[in-house]
């Protein structure tokens, strides 16, 4: 069983940074892609940035804008988010992912474990 657990969430203003991390338990962390995504209410949940288990990274296109940065630590099983120049339209719960294979796909196809999410919300 793999438990994911995100946190780093909270309530920002617009331009300020936050750093999500993600941390896994069970099984490693480094056969792996993981990914991040976010949802609001009543929306599907939407890819922000992954990264394979080779470190490479890939990014949502109409989301980044070079703000978002993700990155992992093998050694301590974690995933982290660093999102910088947060806009209100950000505000999301953001959940991280890990991915069936050692590719981090853009769609939630390709991820086999989720966490429950943390609440990030940019006011203006």
């Amino acid at each position: 069983q793999v438990q994911l657990v995100e946190s780093g969430g909270g309530v920002v203003q617009t331009g300020d940074s936050l750093r999500l991390s993600c941390t896994t338990s069970g099984r490693t962390l480094g056969i792996r892609g993981m990914g991040w995504f976010r949802q609001n209410p009543g929306k599907g949940r939407e890819f922000v940035a992954g990264i394979n288990f080779s470190g490479s990274t890939v990014y949502s296109a109409d989301i980044q804008e070079g703000r978002f940065t993700i990155s992992r630590d093998n050694a301590k099983t974690t995933v982290y988010l660093q999102m910088n120049r947060l806009k209100p339209e950000d505000t999301a719960v953001y959940f991280c992912a890990r991915a069936k294979t050692v590719v981090a796909e853009s769609t939630v196809q390709g991820y086999d474990f989720w966490g429950q999410g943390t609440q990030v919300t940019v006011s203006l």
